[in-house]
C-alpha cells in the first residue's frame, strides 16, 4: 500500500512537471530592443518587463538594448537572417526609411481602439505615407531659458511669442546690452524650413530655394550680420551653447529643462535671473526641437499580435510617466500623461527647472519631429545644406546661390528632373 502511495505521488510529479514544461511550451517569446537605455535605465526597463510577464502569463517578453552605433547594422543583419526582434524602438528618421523599404508593420488595424491615447502630433510623426508605423513613446522638445537682467537692461517686459519677436528681441538685446539675442541650431537646416512651414521637398523633388525660403534664409544672415546670433553660432553643439548662456555671451538658450542643472550648479548669479518659457511657434505650428522614439513591428515578427500588446502597455499613461521619471530629461507621447502633477506642478514655480518641466509637457501636444526623412544619401545632402547655409548666412556668398546650388545637389541625389 505504500509503494502503490509512493508510486502515484511520483506520477503526480511527473505530471506537474510535465504540465510545466508544456506551459512553458506554450508561452508566447515575445523579444524587444531598445536603443541605448542601458546601463542608466535599467531598473525601469527590467521593472516594466516583471510587471507586463507578470500581468500576461501566456507571454514572456525578453527585453534586449542595443547600442545607437551597432543598432542598424545589427537590425538589418536580423532581419535578412530571419530572427528580427518582435519590436523595436526606433527613432522618426530610422523608422521612416524602414517603412519606406517595407521592413515595417504598418499598425492602423491593430491600434484603432488607443491610438486616441497618444497625441495628434506623435501620431503625425509615426505615419508614413498615409499608414501608421508605430506607438509612439518618449519625446523631447526645446524651451527658451532667458536671462532676466539682460532682458531688463534692454527694456524687454516679456519673452518672445513669435519668431518675430525672437529676431526683434535679439536685435534689441544686441544694441542696448552688447549680448547676442540667441544661438540657433544651424547643423541641419532642413528643420527651420519645417519649423517655418516651408516645404523642403514636393513630389520628390527639392524646393527649398523659392522666393519665400531664400527671404527666410536672410533673416538669419541679418542676424548674424548685426550681431544678434554670435559669429561662432555654426561651431556651437549643446556644450558650447550652454557655456555660452552661463558665462553671459547670450541672452536666450534653446534648451531642455533639465540641461539647467548646468547652469544651477556652475552658473549660480546666471540661474538666479533666468526665467523660463515654452519656445514660439510659427507657421509649422510646432515647437522646435522634437525628436521622437517609438516602438515598431518589423515585418519579419513572429509574434505581432503579442508585440503590439507589449507596445501598447510600454506607451500607456502610467508607464510612459514612470520612464519620464526615471530619465528626468524625456516627456511621454499620450494626452494624459503630459498634463500630470509630475509635470504641471512646477507650473506657477519661479524655479527655471520647475517651471521649464511644465512649459515642455505643454508644448509636447503639438511637438513634432523636425527631419526630413527618407533621403537617398542623408549625409552629404545634409552636409551640402550645411556647408552652403554657412557661406550665405556668414555674407559670403548670396543665399539664393546658396539655395539654387544646394537644390541641384539635392535633386541629382534625388533623381529628379
Amino acid at each position: 500500500m505504500k509503494f502503490r502511495k509512493v508510486v502515484l505521488a511520483l506520477a503526480a510529479a511527473s505530471c506537474a512537471v510535465a504540465s510545466l514544461h508544456a506551459t512553458a511550451a506554450d508561452k508566447v517569446k515575445v523579444e524587444f530592443w531598445s536603443n541605448s537605455l542601458s546601463p542608466k535605465f535599467d531598473a525601469v526597463m527590467k521593472d516594466l518587463t516583471a510587471k507586463f510577464n507578470a500581468a500576461n502569463p501566456d507571454i514572456e517578453a525578453v527585453w534586449s538594448d542595443v547600442d545607437w552605433d551597432a543598432f542598424q547594422p545589427r537590425f538589418v543583419a536580423a532581419l535578412a537572417a530571419g530572427n528580427a526582434p518582435d519590436l523595436v524602438n526606433l527613432p522618426v528618421p530610422w523608422a521612416a526609411e524602414y517603412a519606406q523599404k517595407g521592413l515595417l508593420l504598418p499598425l492602423d488595424s491593430k491600434i484603432g481602439g488607443f491610438k486616441k491615447v497618444y497625441t495628434d502630433a506623435a501620431i503625425k510623426d509615426v505615419t508614413y505615407g498615409g499608414k501608421i508605423y508605430g506607438l509612439p513613446w518618449y519625446n523631447s522638445v526645446s524651451i527658451i531659458a532667458y536671462n532676466k537682467a539682460l532682458f531688463d537692461k534692454a527694456g524687454l517686459k516679456a519673452a518672445p511669442k513669435s519668431l518675430d519677436e525672437l529676431f526683434a528681441y535679439s536685435k534689441q538685446l544686441k544694441d542696448k546690452t552688447g549680448v547676442s539675442g540667441f544661438a540657433p541650431k544651424l547643423q541641419e537646416f532642413s528643420s527651420w524650413f519645417m519649423y517655418e512651414g516651408l516645404p523642403v521637398i514636393q513630389n520628390g523633388k527639392a524646393v527649398f530655394n523659392s522666393p519665400e525660403h531664400v527671404k527666410f534664409v536672410e533673416r538669419f544672415a541679418q542676424a548674424y550680420k548685426d550681431g544678434s546670433i554670435p559669429k561662432d553660432v555654426f561651431k556651437m553643439e549643446f556644450e558650447q551653447e550652454i557655456a555660452a548662456y552661463d558665462s553671459g555671451k547670450i541672452a536666450m538658450m534653446t534648451t531642455s529643462p533639465q540641461a539647467l542643472k548646468r547652469t544651477q550648479t556652475d552658473a549660480k548669479p546666471i540661474y538666479a535671473q533666468t526665467v523660463t518659457t515654452s519656445f514660439p511657434l510659427s507657421n509649422g505650428k510646432t515647437p522646435f526641437g522634437g525628436y521622437l522614439f517609438f516602438w515598431s513591428v518589423p515585418k519579419g515578427s513572429k509574434h505581432a499580435d503579442a508585440a503590439i500588446k507589449l507596445g501598447q502597455f510600454l506607451t500607456n499613461d502610467a508607464n510612459q510617466l514612470a520612464f519620464s521619471k526615471a530619465t528626468e530629461t524625456t516627456f511621454p507621447s499620450t494626452r494624459n500623461a503630459v498634463g500630470d502633477a509630475y509635470f504641471q506642478s512646477g507650473a506657477n514655480s519661479t524655479d527655471p527647472i520647475e517651471h521649464g518641466r511644465a512649459v515642455a509637457a505643454l508644448a509636447i501636444r503639438d511637438t513634432r519631429t523636425l527631419t526630413v526623412t527618407g533621403l537617398p544619401d542623408e549625409a552629404s545632402m545634409n552636409k551640402k545644406l550645411q556647408d552652403e547655409l554657412q557661406e550665405a548666412i556668414a555674407g559670403r556668398k548670396p543665399v539664393k546661390q546658396a539655395l539654387d546650388e544646394t537644390v541641384a545637389f539635392w535633386n541629382s541625389k534625388l533623381g529628379a528632373k
